[in-house]
């Protein structure tokens, strides 16, 4: 943070969700962050906490320097702001496309304390330890998938038609769960998840009555200075139950020509894309196929990084660069044009990007992925999976994959 006047005890959990409860309480957007001590090449989320009332119009959020952070989300469907596509299959609920807002209290949970911006009176710490949580959280909702495993099966095969023809080389083709409820408790949902699957870019994100509970295992961007980084993730495998299952399961994974392939077409769709906004010849794979143990599953993540030319902006790096190429395919024009045409949901908030802009233009985004979007007014919730088509994928594999990546998701939901 830039300046770090206040520095404070460290909590413990629970008063890290009694804050949580509180600002529901006290304001229409807050967020949390939380990298779970995650060793992840170029460092995971930081652990901090931002809350406000003041949601921000376009051009605050698109006008440089910053002066004050900025905190929100930019959906899927932006993309038909940045080039000629549409989204036209029906919404669970409306979520805005741009969503941000600036914060009035900001923290940091650091090694040594808790770092505020401004100092916190007694009295505020006092109103967060007599904030009171559910004894039962109701955190259960009954949650049905939009597609059948045939319908799955049909449309994978329907692409690799679609690669046959030279209309797309790879497609990450997703399918939606979704379910209604009486009453859902997306605080006690995130912390439940958390501890199920503690991701390094864990996020909780309330905006009014709309929320995001997110596991992503994913960064999008990030920019330091004049430096940019993208780190696709393309190649999954199950966790071992055992350390010599974990060996076995991280080298089959680490040779998989069908999975680095995968890989490689991502990575060249990022180089092609920071490229635009680098300086000539700067752009460099820092990691090609590196492989990080998560608590489900274990990811091939590539690091590409390059020096962006001088004047370059927020807006001038998401017209480049968005929506992530870990989420639409190769060519990614094309390959958005077809994912339009065969899923059969408005993806909205997921697959798009959760991020803090800070003052001096820096900036860390996340990918939209293994989170539950909801919104307690039009009492609806929904997430996706998804899994890269390449010509010689498996479509049963493909599918069983999509289950894997939803189990932490789906043991939130039904409480179990």
């Amino acid at each position: 943070m830039s300046t770090t006047p206040f520095i404070y005890p460290i909590p413990d959990k629970i008063r890290i969700e009694k804050l949580c409860r509180w600002a529901d309480v006290h304001f229409d957007f807050f967020a949390f962050t939380n990298g779970n001590g995650h060793k992840y090449p170029e460092e995971p989320f930081r652990t901090r906490f931002f809350a406000g009332n003041n949601q921000l119009a376009e051009a605050e959020i698109r006008r440089e320097p910053a002066e004050f952070k900025k905190v929100g989300i930019i959906s899927y469907d932006f993309k038909n702001r940045l080039e000629k596509l549409k989204s036209e299959n029906p919404a669970f609920f409306e979520l805005p496309e741009l969503c941000f807002f600036k914060p009035e209290l900001s923290l940091e949970f650091c090694h040594d304390g808790i770092y505020s911006e401004s100092e916190l009176s007694l009295e505020f710490w006092k109103e967060i330890d007599n904030t009171e949580i559910p004894l039962s959280p109701d955190t259960t909702c009954d949650v049905s998938s939009r597609l059948s495993r045939e319908s799955y099966l049909k449309t994978v095969k329907t692409i690799q038609h679609h690669i046959v023809e030279g209309n797309t080389y790879e497609s990450n083709f997703c399918q939606a769960y979704s379910g209604t409820f009486d009453t859902w408790d997306p605080i006690g949902a995130y912390f439940k998840l958390n501890s199920l699957s503690p991701m390094p870019f864990s996020t909780l994100f309330k905006a009014k009555s709309q929320w995001l509970v997110s596991a992503s295992p994913e960064r999008f961007l990030k920019r330091s200075g004049s430096k940019i980084i993208a780190q696709p993730i393309k190649g999954t495998i199950r966790r071992g139950k055992s350390e010599t299952e974990d060996i076995i399961n991280k080298k089959i994974l680490a040779s998989s020509e069908k999975e680095q392939a995968e890989n490689l077409m991502i990575t060249d769709l990022m180089r092609n894309d920071l490229s635009k906004v680098s300086v000539t010849g700067s752009v460099e794979v820092k990691e090609l196929f590196g492989i990080y143990p998560l608590p489900r599953v274990f990811q091939m993540i590539s690091t590409i990084t390059s020096r962006l030319k001088e004047g370059v902006n927020f807006s001038d790096i998401i017209q480049a660069s968005f929506p992530m190429g870990s989420m639409t395919g190769a060519p990614k024009i094309r390959t958005m044009e077809l994912i339009e045409e065969l899923e059969s949901f408005k993806r909205g908030w997921f697959s798009g990007t959760f991020g803090i802009i800070e003052e001096d233009g820096d900036f860390d985004f996340s990918v939209i992925i293994r989170s539950i979007i909801a919104d307690l007014q039009v009492k609806k919730l929904y997430f996706g999976v998804g899994s890269a088509i390449t010509y010689d994928a498996d479509a049963a594999q493909e599918y069983d994959e999509c289950n894997l990546k939803a189990q932490a998701i789906l043991e939130v939901l039904s409480g179990k």
